[in-house]
């Protein structure tokens, strides 16, 4: 889609930001998500909002406009959906104090009526006073635990890493190397690095791991089979992790999560939890979950005729269904697969998993 056709719809920064992410100006998942919730949050603060819905619309639009125009990022439209949940959550608490002030409400009366009530739907349009600072204060509180999900994944690390493991991972990771850092200054063990066409950011990880004195190996795709044997566990980021457990990772982590299944290799995924989206992998939507880069970087170009007749594709991202993953490390803890559908229900409002 192009940006110029939501001019007038939306709010200029916005269109700004998109542009700045198609760009290159504005990247990585931890840099995009908190600077989606700083224009989310700035949009309340300059709107002029009579109740809860005409707020909750305004995110909403903003929040399409984002899933649509940066279709392959999840994390942009998870953070409307769980600021959509946050308005939920402030207009109840609102509601419930005016309700309370009204009337007096005997406690066995009221715990009788929370039992056996029926929910219907809740109504947005009543006007709640100081809702929108109460949004305001709710959405600060939630960009520090973002600030953080990534140090408190880190701090899980001695749980998981063992001495004299041999660790394989692949591509660039910032949650990888600082788990990996962590865990190197309690624990002396080894790292396998992939280095993950087509970028080859893998080369980038072992130089940084290689400063803090972690002893590290690279290796190509090709050689996962020979080296997975005498791998202990597999530990890699992710850039997206879907609503039935799978991933939206990196190009070749099919084949290591493969590999390490066929090999009896525990996969360890960590992922905070602005990652977890209640999207599905759709075969009809490939252009949505996927995208392609240049091949110059896995395929050597040159003036031979039969190039010139063959079509190359380079896709960034693979699938991984969830039966290859073993656990998930998020920054409230880990967590089994199967248990994603259940913290999607805690990050969202059901309402909001379509935008």
């Amino acid at each position: 889609m192009k940006v110029d056709d939501w001019k007038g719809e939306v709010h200029p920064h916005f269109l700004g930001f998109v542009t700045a992410v198609k760009q290159g100006k504005c990247s990585g998942s931890s840099e995009i998500t908190s600077k989606t919730l700083d224009l989310l949050k700035q949009l309340i603060a300059d709107g002029e909002f009579s109740n809860a819905q005409e707020m909750m619309d305004t995110i909403r639009a903003h929040g399409r406009f984002l899933h649509k125009a940066l279709p392959s990022h999840a994390s942009v439209a998870n953070m409307a959906r769980r600021v959509l949940k946050i308005v939920r959550e402030e207009y109840a608490a609102g509601s419930k104090i005016i309700k309370n002030k009204a009337e007096e409400v005997d406690p066995q009366e009221s715990l009788h009526k929370i039992v056996t009530s029926v929910d219907s739907g809740e109504d947005y349009s009543s006007h709640v006073p100081d809702l929108k600072s109460g949004v305001i204060e709710h959405i600060s509180e939630f960009e520090m635990e973002l600030e953080t999900s990534i140090d408190n994944i880190a701090q899980q690390a001695q749980e998981h890493i063992h001495s004299n493991e041999i660790i394989l991972t692949l591509g660039m990771s910032h949650v990888v190397e600082s788990f990996l850092r962590k865990a190197a200054a309690h624990r002396k063990f080894a790292v396998i690095v992939v280095t993950c066409g087509p970028m080859r950011k893998g080369q980038e990880l072992a130089v940084s791991l290689g400063k803090s004195k972690i002893n590290t190996t690279v290796i190509e795709e090709r050689a996962v089979w020979a080296i997975m044997s005498r791998v202990n566990k597999v530990i890699i980021g992710t850039h997206t992790v879907m609503a039935n457990g799978g991933l939206r990772a990196i190009s070749s982590c099919h084949v290591v999560a493969l590999a390490a299944k066929h090999c009896s290799v525990p996969v360890i995924v960590l992922a905070p939890l602005y990652k977890l989206t209640p999207q599905y992998l759709c075969s009809y939507d490939q252009d949505a979950f996927n995208s392609y880069t240049a091949p110059d970087g896995v395929l050597d170009f040159s003036d031979h005729p039969t190039l010139s007749q063959i079509k190359r594709y380079c896709p960034v991202f693979d699938y991984v269904p969830p039966e290859l993953i073993t656990l998930f490390i998020s920054n409230t803890g880990g967590h089994a697969p199967s248990y994603v559908y259940r913290l999607l229900s805690e990050l969202y409002h059901p309402d909001d998993y379509e935008m």
